[in-house]
């Protein structure tokens, strides 16, 4: 059958608008990338959209010269994978014990867990607890304090709330403990979930800056965000960290936003194609049930 005119018309009415939709999207990344390659006149003059204007790498490669910002990128990196593996670990066994009905305290530890998403100690006993714990100037002052996203939690624990009883019944019945049948039978059925709180967490651990500004003093322990943040502050004050000359400077200021927009997010940009397929049915599958 043919279709009808009235359904041709949608069908060009709806491409147009998601093409509009996706130029929408995708407009601010490119403008960043075409910015990040222009040259600073071009930049100041509002010249520079989708195709970079006055070609200049100025600022790349005084980024890359500056050994100091491999050594913080390796930090961040460090950081991410230690701090998602302890996020993973710990959102999961929590997640699946409040997941269980029989478990005693339960609605207790839920309200618990869910006060501290809008109540918190504070600025200054945080930083007081950090260092008493001896956590200061070390990688545990970024991935210990927020090790559980309650958000997080909550959207795991309603995922393993909905799995059949009868597989741990069956498993139980087999010989498996808890443990056993949490790593054995729950773990491998649910990779989407995982998938998607992994990349949550990983970005989260990526983009952060405030607690290692906070915490820490040693420009070696730094990750590359609070270094590309003290490059802005440097470039945008008068001092720049690997410049050398007025013109370096003037050309590193106008631009160093986007350069450090594209050095942060292209990272993520590449992990993320592999994770995608699990990432929609992960949050569906996540809040099915309350």
């Amino acid at each position: 059958m043919k279709d009808s005119v009235s359904y041709k018309v949608f069908k060009v009415v709806n491409t147009i608008i998601l093409l509009l939709v996706v130029f929408i999207t995708v407009f601010p990344f490119i403008n960043v990338l075409a910015q990040s390659f222009s040259s600073e006149a071009y930049i100041n003059a509002g010249k520079v959209n989708l195709i970079p204007r006055g070609f200049n790498i100025d600022t790349y490669r005084t980024v890359a010269k500056d050994a100091m910002f491999w050594t913080n990128y390796k930090n961040t990196v460090v950081y991410t994978v230690v701090g998602t593996a302890i996020s993973m670990f710990m959102t999961t066994i929590f997640a699946y014990a409040l997941s269980k009905k029989r478990l005693m305290g339960r609605k207790f530890l839920t309200m618990f867990a869910v006060f501290t998403m809008f109540f918190n100690g504070g600025l200054i006993p945080n930083y007081v607890l950090i260092n008493s714990l001896g956590f200061a100037n070390s990688i545990w002052a970024i991935v210990v304090p927020g090790a559980i996203s309650i958000y997080n939690m909550l959207i795991m624990k309603s995922f393993f709330e909905n799995m059949p009883e009868e597989l741990e019944e069956a498993a139980s019945i087999d010989g498996l403990n808890t443990y056993g049948i949490l790593f054995r039978i729950i773990l491998p059925l649910s990779k989407a979930i995982m998938a998607t709180m992994m990349l949550f967490y990983a970005v989260g651990h990526w983009n952060s800056w405030f607690s290692a500004f906070l915490y820490m003093d040693q420009k070696e322990l730094f990750p590359v965000t609070v270094y590309l943040r003290n490059l802005i502050a440097g470039a945008t004050g008068g001092a720049s960290a690997g410049a050398t000359s007025a013109d370096n400077l003037t050309q590193i200021s106008a631009n160093i936003k986007s350069v450090t927009m594209v050095l942060t997010i292209l990272p993520i940009l590449l992990i993320y194609p592999f994770v995608q397929k699990y990432f929609v049915s992960g949050v569906m599958l996540g809040s099915v049930k309350g």
